[in-house]
């Protein structure tokens, strides 16, 4: 069986990321498999279920704004996206807005954990410390 949290719901995991970090848009296939990579590691330690959760709510997200707009997360502009988005993190529910958040730190860890994000942000981090930036 397939462990993973992402795969089952990459297109509306990918829909997701692309709202929260739209730079994304960019990355070709093998940047998409790093940036999940990272975030599959992460989560390899976390429980069974807190994953199952995970990935029920990346689905739910996907399906929600049908009740709206008439069409998935997956199938709405880049506007609606982001609406449906801050409308979850305000969400009366705990629980939901909990989940968005922590979707949206994966999200970010993901994106700018990749060794090619470092030079897009001007990340220049040493091991000797500010000394070795001068």
């Amino acid at each position: 069986m397939d462990d993973s949290v992402l795969s089952p719901v990459r297109g509306a995991f990918r829909a997701i990321a692309r709202t929260i970090v739209p730079e994304a848009a960019m990355l070709d296939e093998s940047a998409w498999a790093e940036a999940e990579a990272i975030i599959e590691q992460a989560l390899s330690t976390r429980p069974r279920r807190m994953r199952r959760q995970l990935r029920t709510l990346i689905h739910l997200i996907d399906v929600l704004p049908m009740l709206r707009f008439g069409r998935r997360f997956t199938a709405l502009d880049a506007e609606r996206r982001a609406r449906v988005l801050d409308t979850l993190s305000r969400a009366p529910a705990l629980l939901l807005r909990r989940g968005v958040w922590g979707l949206r730190t994966l999200v970010f860890m993901g994106y700018y954990a990749r060794p090619a994000a470092y030079g897009e942000i001007g990340y220049r981090a040493d091991p000797r410390g500010w000394g070795a930036r001068t």
